[in-house]
C-alpha cells in the first residue's frame, strides 16, 4: 500500500515483484534515491530486530542487506544454517517460528525452494515480515528493484526502452522478476542465449534474437550468470564456446549503441557471459548496481517496518 500523504510504501512482506503496483515501485525507487543522497534519513524510534536466513550462498544480497540494516541501526540476529538446528532437521517454518518467538520482526530469506514463502505469509503469518532474498529459480525482488533504480538513474524513464536479457534464462530468478516489472513499466524486451533456455514463459514478454543482431539494437544489455550449479551436466558448453556464441565479447561490446549500458546481477563468470575487459568499462553499470542495492534494500526494509507498524508505540 502507498501512503498518499507521505509517499511511503507500507508492506506486510515482499516476496514477489508481482506484489507491487507501478506506484509502489516508483515510490520505492524514489525513496532509495533519497537514501542514496542521505543514508541517515531513517530515524529509528524503537528497537527493531532483523535476521538474514540465507540457505544458499550469497555475497551481494546478503552483505548489502546487512549494510542496509546497520545503516538503519536495526538489531541483526545472526544466523548460520551450518551451525543451526537446520543441520538437525529443523524445517524452514520452525526456524522462522523460533525467530518470531524470540522477538525477531523481519526476516530476509534466501532458499533453494521455489515459493518457499507461501508457508510463511497470509494465514500462516508468524508475526515476522518476510523479505524474499531469492527463491530457487523463482523471484528476486530486491535485485529487480535495484536494477530498475540503475536504469532510471541512466535514462529517467522505462517507456520504450529496448532491454535485452541474455543468458541462463531458465534458472534465473533475476530474469523472471525483471521481465515482469520491465514490461509493466513500458519497456520493450528481447532475449538471447542458448535457445533451449528460452521457453514460452519468456515469449510472452518479448522476442528472441541472436546476440549479433541484438547488440546493435538495445539500450540496456542485461547479462545473466551461467548457473553451472543448477545444470546437472554442468552445461553443454565450454566456457570459450559459450562466450563466442552467446557472451558479450569485446568485439560485440564495440557494436553497442552510444549511450547504451551493460548490466549484470553478479557474480560474474568473467569471459563466459561477459568479457573481463567489459566488467568495469565505461558503459558497464555493474558497480553502480551493487551500490544501489544497499539503498533499495533500505527502502524495502523501511516499507516492511511501516507496513507492520514497528515504529509505533504499543
Amino acid at each position: 500500500m502507498l501512503n498518499k500523504k507521505t509517499n511511503l510504501v507500507q508492506l506486510q512482506y515482499l516476496v514477489s515483484i508481482e506484489d507491487l503496483s507501478t506506484e509502489e515501485v516508483e515510490a520505492l525507487i524514489e525513496r532509495a534515491e533519497k537514501f542514496k543522497r542521505n543514508p541517515s534519513l531513517f530515524d529509528l524510534k524503537y528497537p527493531i530486530y532483523t535476521t538474514n536466513l540465507f540457505f544458499e550462498n550469497s555475497t551481494r544480497t546478503h552483505s548489502s542487506f546487512e549494510v542496509a540494516e546497520q545503516r538503519m541501526k536495526l538489531n541483526i540476529v545472526s544466523f548460520n544454517p551450518s551451525i543451526s538446528a537446520v543441520s538437525k532437521g529443523e524445517t524452514l517454518y520452525d526456524t522462522v517460528l523460533t525467530m518470531g518467538a524470540i522477538g525477531t520482526q523481519i526476516a530476509v530469506i534466501r532458499h533453494p525452494e521455489n515459493e518457499y514463502y507461501k508457508q510463511l505469509i497470509g494465514e500462516n503469518d508468524l508475526g515476522v515480515g518476510i523479505i524474499n532474498g531469492g527463491d530457487g529459480s523463482g523471484q528476486h525482488p530486491s535485485q529487480c528493484l535495484l536494477d530498475m533504480m540503475t536504469i532510471k538513474e541512466e535514462f529517467g524513464t522505462f517507456k520504450d526502452l529496448k532491454v535485452a536479457i541474455v543468458g541462463d534464462l531458465t534458472n534465473s530468478r533475476v530474469a523472471k522478476s525483471n521481465m515482469q516489472l520491465l514490461k509493466k513499466l513500458g519497456a520493450s524486451l528481447y532475449f538471447s542465449g542458448p535457445k533451449e533456455w528460452f521457453s514460452e514463459e519468456f515469449a510472452e514478454y518479448g522476442q528472441y534474437l541472436e546476440m549479433d543482431e541484438l547488440v546493435t539494437e538495445v539500450d540496456v544489455m542485461m547479462m545473466l550468470r551461467v548457473q553451472h550449479e543448477r545444470h546437472a551436466d554442468d552445461s553443454k558448453f565450454s566456457k570459450q564456446n559459450y562466450h563466442e556464441k552467446f557472451g558479450l565479447s569485446v568485439a560485440r561490446g564495440k557494436k553497442l549503441k552510444a549511450g547504451s549500458i551493460i548490466m549484470h546481477p553478479g557474480p560474474i563468470n568473467r569471459d563466459v557471459e561477459l568479457a573481463s575487459d567489459l566488467v568495469e568499462c565505461e558503459q558497464s553499470r555493474f558497480v553502480k548496481q551493487m551500490t544501489n542495492g544497499v539503498f533499495v534494500r533500505m527502502a524495502i526494509l523501511e516499507a516492511v517496518i511501516n507496513g507492520r507498524h514497528l515504529m509505533e508505540a504499543d
